[in-house]
């Protein structure tokens, strides 16, 4: 454990913090999911409908506009927030707009390698701070918002 790492809870003498956060990261990406999905059905007629014949990419941008945004605006989406979960840095801070960038732009190539993101689910599911693998090349954790 380095220096840095002490400024986040420790999930043996605090595990409050992390406790259901992988079940919670499961439900707000589905809640995330819902939203991405609505907000692209809506962006259809501002494309004069030809979004349908890119909506892969459409999808994706809005996907990473999406993340970006919400997580530089409160370290946390939409879906994060109403099950009460929220990213901290190796400093124990808050995400901000870099941090909310490389977050979103780990978690958008983990998607491009299927098996990334399978380990990334593994790790999530298994450690104790419930870190992906983006979280642990940037040293955040996501924890319970209640528990700060």
């Amino acid at each position: 454990m380095t220096a840095e790492t002490w400024a986040q809870p420790d999930p043996f003498y605090q595990p409050e913090f992390y406790a259901d956060v992988p079940v919670k990261r499961l439900l707000a990406w589905i809640i995330d999911t819902v939203i991405i999905v609505v907000l692209v059905l809506l962006a259809l007629p501002f494309t004069a409908f030809t979004g349908i014949f890119f909506l892969p990419v459409l999808f994706l941008g809005i996907s990473f506009a999406y993340r970006v945004v919400m997580i530089a605006n409160g370290s946390a989406t939409l879906g994060m927030r109403l099950v009460a979960i929220e990213f901290l840095d190796r400093r124990g801070r808050r995400f901000g707009a870099s941090e909310a960038f490389a977050h979103t732009l780990g978690y958008t190539l983990s998607w491009t390698f299927p098996i990334a993101q399978f380990i990334s689910v593994i790790f999530m599911a298994s450690q104790e701070r419930g870190q992906g693998l983006t979280d642990m090349v940037m040293g955040s954790v996501a924890i319970n918002r209640r528990a700060r």
